[in-house]
């Protein structure tokens, strides 16, 4: 008997422990993990930083900043400070910012010079702000050159095929683009004077605040302000000094194809000569053949 009791206590302890192996080496299923959050997608108005993180400037519109394309490519403050906005961002500046609002502008602050790179500008009356979200990928002409714009506006127009016209006065800044090069100034009357940045360098002394100056060049004139694309600048009209033009980006052929033997393009071969006529030597015009 008491070998039986043994015999089955054993038999009972080797189940007892095969079973617990086996649950052992059979984990319980994992929970599924929750599924990921839906991101949530940018709206075309919403920046993808957080520009409240950037310095703030305040301060009032003076004057607007024009380029000789047309586009309104910021303003001057009422102390002096340069705003730099994107030109792609022209319409939609003018018509949230007016001369003599008072704003407020998120942007990078230059070491150096009065200037600020904006990367929002706020109306602080109406709360309307223009932020830079980049291009669109379909650029239009700016504000200034729609013609008729504003009461007794001229039309306006770029650097071709504008009239020439004459400004003078006191230099009150010097103005420079988004990377802090010097492409112009401003006169005491809000007059922009705008030269291509290496010759705004060269030039620098006549552009110096307080400098009286005497410019040439096709401008535009509206109730948004006026330019100039300087083509002559100097202190006294006898005195000017001719600016260079910019120089072409590479592959402009906008002066058409170089002359050569072939024809206007110059690559390709000489047409055959008309039947009844010689061919032509080869720096000799081509003459007609004698009738038999």
């Amino acid at each position: 008997m008491k070998t039986k009791l043994t015999a089955f206590l054993l038999a009972t302890t080797t189940l007892a422990m095969l079973a617990g192996g086996v649950l052992a080496q059979t984990p319980p299923p994992a929970a599924a993990p929750p599924p990921p959050a839906a991101a949530t997608p940018l709206t075309p108005q919403q920046p993808t930083f957080d520009l409240s993180q950037l310095p703030a400037t305040r301060g009032t519109v003076r004057f607007f900043t024009m380029t000789p394309r047309g586009d309104v490519d910021g303003f001057v403050l009422a102390d002096g400070t340069q705003v730099h906005v994107p030109p792609h961002l022209s319409t939609q500046l003018v018509a949230a910012v007016r001369i003599g609002d008072a704003v407020t502008v998120r942007g990078l602050r230059a070491a150096a010079i009065p200037m600020v790179a904006a990367m929002s500008v706020t109306g602080d009356a109406n709360g309307q702000t223009v932020v830079d979200m980049g291009p669109s990928s379909r650029p239009g002409r700016g504000p200034g050159e729609k013609r008729g714009h504003g009461p007794g506006a001229p039309a306006a127009t770029g650097r071709a095929g504008a009239p020439s016209s004459e400004v003078s006065g006191k230099v009150m800044l010097l103005l420079h683009g988004s990377r802090g090069e010097a492409n112009g100034a401003m006169l005491e009357d809000g007059t922009v004077l705008r030269l291509p940045p290496p010759e705004a360098t060269r030039l620098v002394a006549l552009l110096a605040p307080g400098q009286t100056v005497v410019a040439q060049g096709p401008g535009i004139a509206n109730n948004l302000g006026r330019m100039v694309d300087v083509r002559a600048i100097g202190a006294l009209r006898d005195q000017l000094t001719q600016v260079r033009p910019p120089p072409r980006p590479p592959g402009d052929n906008r002066r058409g194809p170089k002359p050569g033997p072939g024809g206007p393009g110059g690559d390709r071969p000489a047409p055959p000569p008309p039947p009844g006529a010689e061919a032509p030597p080869a720096d000799g015009p081509v003459h007609a053949a004698p009738n038999p």
